[in-house]
């Protein structure tokens, strides 16, 4: 039989992880099945043991469950401990690693199928949950000039810049102090896009050759990118490319086989 892996969330239905995994399967020549399964909001662990006693070999993790995963794991990876969520289990018998790899997937789309190198560059990050909390290590490991984040609670902010303090200077921010800064990338994490709302920016954020990237995907022009084109950033993306490569890099904790992501975020760009 070939290896069983999954991904749990509430809902599901929309996860386009099947048909990403099965892409890298096929690709890289590896035997395994991969499917979606709906978790109850209060049967997460009770679902995962009967899917590990059934023999399985690791798991991806969506929303809301998270931080359930970063509870059932026994073994947990530095970005994970940061981040104190887990997306991606790995099991072992008794061992259950918990790994993080949104914010290695953030940075990969953005450095290698964007081109935009984040050394040197002033960022800000929108949000201070789970979103941000995910993506802080890896961003800061890439040796950015500044990194600002920026929430409507300023003590929110303030607590995330703390935590991750020894890894690299960080500030916190409210939106209304933004005001006459400017910032070669903006990071939207909030869940402002799922409601089709907008964080409070001040105009002109935007330098020559400024990112305005949006961990959402599948909704077109976002307002925050049409906010962003508004104010003349020159360049947009979502976050689909993130979506493929933190499932790439999920695929290689499992495998040890690093899969070629740009085939197939062109196929889910045409579906």
């Amino acid at each position: 039989m070939p290896d069983q892996y999954a991904v749990f969330g509430n809902p599901i239905a929309h996860s386009k992880s099947p048909l990403i995994h099965a892409a890298f399967a096929r690709q890289t020549g590896e035997d395994l099945r991969y499917e979606a399964r709906l978790a109850p909001l209060d049967g997460f662990a009770a679902m995962v043991d009967l899917f590990r006693a059934s023999g399985a070999c690791g798991a991806n993790v969506t929303v809301p469950f998270k931080l359930d995963a970063y509870r059932y794991a026994n073994e947990l990876t530095e970005r994970a401990k940061l981040a104190q969520a887990v997306n991606t289990l790995k099991f072992d018998g008794e061992r259950i690693l918990g790994d993080n790899t949104d914010g290695a997937g953030l940075v990969r789309d953005i450095e290698c199928n964007l081109g935009f190198t984040l050394a040197g560059k002033d960022v800000l990050l929108m949000g201070a949950g789970g979103a941000a909390r995910g993506v802080l290590l890896p961003l800061l490991g890439c040796k950015p000039q500044s990194l600002t984040i920026a929430n409507r609670t300023p003590q929110k902010a303030q607590d995330l810049a703390q935590h991750f303090a020894a890894h690299g200077v960080l500030r916190a921010r409210d939106y209304a102090s933004l005001a006459g800064d400017r910032y070669d990338l903006v990071i939207n994490a909030t869940s402002s896009s799922l409601n089709d709302a907008l964080p409070p920016l001040p105009p002109r954020l935007f330098p020559p050759g400024a990112l305005a990237y949006d961990m959402m995907y599948g909704k077109g022009l976002t307002p925050f990118l049409a906010f962003a084109e508004a104010n003349q950033a020159q360049i947009l993306a979502d976050g689909l490319g993130m979506l493929v490569e933190q499932a790439a890099e999920a695929f290689y904790v499992w495998r040890g086989v690093r899969p070629e992501t740009r085939p197939v975020i062109e196929q889910l760009r045409k579906t």
